[in-house]
């Protein structure tokens, strides 16, 4: 059974979003013919905001795709939003582990039939102080080493000033960010593709930890680089690890771990305390040697 989706309901939101999106947003759009126009296609992007979706989909639109994104699926309970998401073809993702393997069997139906996949691999915007992208998630890497599909890299830059994300970094430019949406003066969506990243050295491999920790450091580096070109800035030679960062906040929280006492350490208060009645009776022991 091949990936389904209503025609009408495609054409209905381009008819409606697309001139909201010219009307809204200024363009600054490079390298859209290094987006395929056909076959199975990820695309691979850096998440600074909730409203880079949106950007991000406008420019792949217009480079001859339309976007399927892998949504959360409570998104899916919601009527209205449901019918939508449904009838364009956009893929459910579940919390629990057997629905979400189910998610990425639908994702790899939808490649194998020809779709234009959307894919953050950081899992969630950038927690990076300077949003700068994260170390990514081996989704991506795996989806496209097990269907042969091509990974675009994707840079997107401007959105944060749009909506910053309300979870960032409370630091850094992140954290001089004014909160909530800001669409005037309109702001300028920046966004670059690159070339397909070349994936084919680990074609054939297992995939295990290390191919796929490999193939998608050089995805994120790809969209790193492209995001640095955006910027104009020379990215940082270590990407954010955010569940480190986490596991030493958590750390530092707690305070350090005492360690077990030595067990003559333990001791000595009582050694210590038997010393005086030792030493108060040596005198009679040795009054009564002398006597």
């Amino acid at each position: 059974m091949g990936h389904g989706y209503s025609p009408r309901w495609r054409k209905l939101t381009i008819v409606i979003l697309r001139p909201l999106l010219f009307g809204a947003l200024r363009r600054d759009w490079r390298g859209r013919g290094n987006v395929p126009r056909t076959g199975g296609l990820i695309i691979a992007a850096n998440h600074i905001s909730e409203s880079d979706p949106l950007a991000l989909a406008h420019f792949v639109y217009e480079a001859g795709r339309y976007p399927v994104y892998l949504a959360k699926s409570t998104l899916f309970d919601v009527p209205l939003i449901r019918s939508v998401l449904r009838g364009t073809g956009q893929i459910p993702v579940y919390r629990d582990s057997a629905d979400a393997a189910s998610a990425l069997r639908d994702a790899e139906k939808a490649l194998v039939d020809g779709e234009c996949l959307m894919f953050y691999p950081e899992g969630s915007c950038t927690r990076d102080p300077e949003l700068w992208p994260m170390t990514g998630q081996t989704g991506v890497a795996r989806m496209a080493l097990k269907t042969g599909a091509k990974v675009v890299p994707v840079a997107n830059w401007g959105a944060h000033e749009l909506l910053p994300y309300k979870k960032g970094e409370r630091r850094g430019l992140a954290g001089s960010l004014r909160k909530g949406f800001h669409p005037f003066p309109r702001k300028t969506m920046r966004v670059v593709a690159g070339p397909p990243v070349d994936l084919s050295r680990y074609e054939g491999l297992p995939l295990d930890k290390d191919t796929l920790r490999a193939a998608t450091d050089e995805i994120m580096d790809a969209i790193t680089a492209l995001l640095g070109e955006l910027r104009g800035q020379e990215p940082p030679v270590e990407r954010y690890d955010h569940h480190r960062v986490l596991e030493e906040r958590r750390r530092a929280a707690e305070g350090p771990v005492p360690g077990p006492r030595p067990a003559d350490a333990a001791s000595r208060p009582a050694d210590a305390a038997s010393r005086p009645a030792d030493t108060a009776s040596r005198p009679a022991d040795t009054k009564a040697d002398g006597s």
